[in-house]
């Protein structure tokens, strides 16, 4: 295994200047690894996820997608009516929504206000290790979706909300992208063995 680490907060930077071409350049990256002989190449975080597409246009071997293997998950659990929690970037852009929808699922986010909030608390906290019981309200935000919306399911889809956050926390099931993509990563790895 070797990994190329990132910053997230180079991530960040990029999505919010809206500089996609440094951003695909930056995970771009990718291609460092391709030169090492691997078998396959992996973006382990929801985000970056923004230009996987483009990523993947600049690499031959394949890349293992995390928001592919979540609808696949989805699909396996037959959900319909699915939360979304992550970065802002998640929650406001297409690229996690997009594929869920061309599904048959709907897919909801909180509102504006309430995805600054969950942003602020990823990034200045669950990105730095901090586990805070404040962040823990978390869970009022999901309980109002489960009531006004409906979901059926929760995607957690920033790999840091398993930190605060467990099936035993809600009635519905959640939907770990980490989680699933490591499964991902695994049955790839043995499928091609």
């Amino acid at each position: 295994m070797f990994i190329n680490s990132i910053n997230m907060y180079n991530i960040f930077q990029y999505i919010t200047e809206w500089r996609l071409n440094d951003l695909i350049a930056y995970v771009s990256d990718a291609r460092k690894l391709e030169q090492l002989g691997v078998d396959d190449i992996i973006i382990a975080a929801s985000t970056p996820h923004l230009v996987f597409d483009e990523v993947q246009k600049q690499v031959t071997l394949p890349m293992i997608s995390i928001v592919d293997a979540t609808v696949k998950e989805a699909k396996r659990q037959e959900v319909h009516h699915i939360g979304l929690l992550g970065t802002k970037f998640t929650m406001e852009q297409d690229f996690f929504k997009t594929p869920f929808e061309e599904n048959g699922k709907c897919i909801y986010v909180p509102e504006e206000v309430t995805q600054q909030y969950l942003h602020k608390k990823i990034v200045n906290e669950l990105e730095n290790g901090i586990v805070n019981p404040d962040t823990k309200k978390f869970k009022r935000i999901v309980d109002d979706m489960i009531k006004q919306e409906k979901i059926d399911s929760l995607i957690l889809g920033c790999t840091e909300l398993p930190m605060i956050f467990s099936e035993e926390d809600f009635d519905i099931p959640l939907i770990d992208t980490m989680d699933i993509h490591v499964n991902k990563i695994v049955d790839f790895m043995f499928e091609n063995k």
